[in-house]
């Protein structure tokens, strides 16, 4: 009688050694499936303007917004502090696109095609739309100053704007090279201007090698007369891996500041290939930059903690270390670190997740809505936590 007692409790829970396992198992991927949904939705990419509080409020030095107006005004250069500023700038970016034959264009419009506002767009005219938003930012601000474009030789790239030249320079623009393509490109764009000095002794054009993906939102002619003593400047924040942004590189046009600041980027170059080839993409100068400057025996790294611009000597070069809140300020940034946007802000960089809001924030401008830039860039700072989906 025990041993069929025995039995019986053995044939009962037998099957709880396979269903209990199961139970778990059906409980933790719907666990996982959760997760997952939870961080699709964390991470979801918008394709439409979305706008949250405006960070830095109640900061008496920070950009204040109701809505999409501005409470206090930006501090904006006025015609009468730039008067006496006489030298002209050039601003350089390099840019290339390729493969803009019909077909291709075609079967980008029905794969990849994306709406801003009233226009659609394909990936290329994406681009391309990038591309003149930031010629326009630059022709509002500083209307006076010229634009060097640097292109591979072999790209489609035509553009008919004023003021405006495309400069073909041979090498290797591929995705994964262009950082490293950036750099030489600077180089050879900086070699072609020293010989032309060299000729000639023409009117001083200071240079600024930007991404196109940046606003210039005031003159910047006011660097090179408050500080007349530095060969070329850099934007840093407080980044202890990335303390550089190689977005925004200021060189002064003389011939001695265009040798040195060629000189520094060779440094740079040479860096980049021996140490951080594998670097991401879009990293590798970044990181090389900065190995560079903190390699110098003498260079304070402390001194990138506080957003205050400054004077080094490095590498034989003067070298002038600007604020990015103020001349490399980006969205994300203004909502983390930045605390806010800074009244004084010159610069606006729509880096990673942000280009669908630099086209937004250019029709915004250009629209009834918007009274002056300050509104504009409410609309900057209230989308400074959102990721679009390009």
């Amino acid at each position: 009688m025990r041993i069929c007692n025995g039995w019986r409790r053995f044939i009962f829970y037998f099957p709880l050694i396979f269903i209990i396992p199961l139970l778990f198992s059906v409980l933790e991927l719907h666990q996982n499936s959760t997760v997952e949904e939870l961080h699709k939705k964390h991470t979801k990419k918008f394709d439409h303007l979305v706008l949250g509080p405006a960070a830095g409020h109640g900061l008496r030095d920070r950009l204040q917004c109701r809505g999409l107006k501005a409470l206090n005004k930006t501090h904006f250069s006025t015609p009468s502090n730039t008067s006496n500023v006489r030298d002209t700038i050039s601003f350089v970016t390099v840019f290339a696109i390729y493969n803009t034959s019909h077909s291709t264009v075609v079967d980008s419009r029905t794969s990849d095609l994306v709406t801003v506002g009233s226009t659609s767009y394909s990936k290329v005219e994406r681009s391309m739309a990038i591309l003149n938003v930031f010629i326009n930012f630059i022709q509002v601000s500083m209307p006076q100053s010229s634009i060097f474009i640097l292109t591979d030789p072999a790209s489609d790239l035509s553009i008919r704007r004023n003021s405006v030249t495309v400069f073909p320079i041979q090498g290797e623009y591929s995705r994964d090279k262009l950082m490293l393509q950036r750099i030489r490109s600077y180089i050879a764009f900086l070699e072609t201007k020293f010989e032309e000095h060299s000729q000639m002794h023409p009117h001083i054009t200071h240079y600024i090698f930007t991404d196109s993906d940046v606003a210039v939102v005031d003159d910047l002619r006011q660097i090179f007369h408050d500080y007349p003593n530095f060969h070329l400047a850099l934007t840093f924040r407080n980044n202890k891996d990335q303390p550089l942004n190689s977005g925004f590189i200021a060189v002064r046009g003389t011939p001695d500041g265009i040798l040195r600041a060629k000189v520094f980027l060779q440094e740079v170059l040479e860096v980049y290939r021996s140490k951080y080839m594998k670097a991401s993409r879009m990293l590798g100068d970044q990181l090389a930059l900065a190995w560079v400057v903190k390699s110098h025996p003498l260079f304070d790294a402390k001194r990138f903690t506080r957003p205050q611009a400054f004077l080094e000597e490095i590498r034989g070069a003067s070298v002038l270390f600007l604020p990015c809140a103020i001349y490399n300020w980006t969205p994300p940034e203004g909502a983390g670190q930045f605390h806010g946007m800074p009244l004084d802000v010159k610069v606006v960089h729509f880096k990673g997740s942000r280009k669908r809001l630099m086209l937004e924030s250019w029709n915004f401008f250009s629209s009834a809505s918007c009274s002056d830039i300050s509104d504009m860039l409410c609309l900057v700072l209230k989308s400074g936590r959102t990721k679009y989906d390009f």
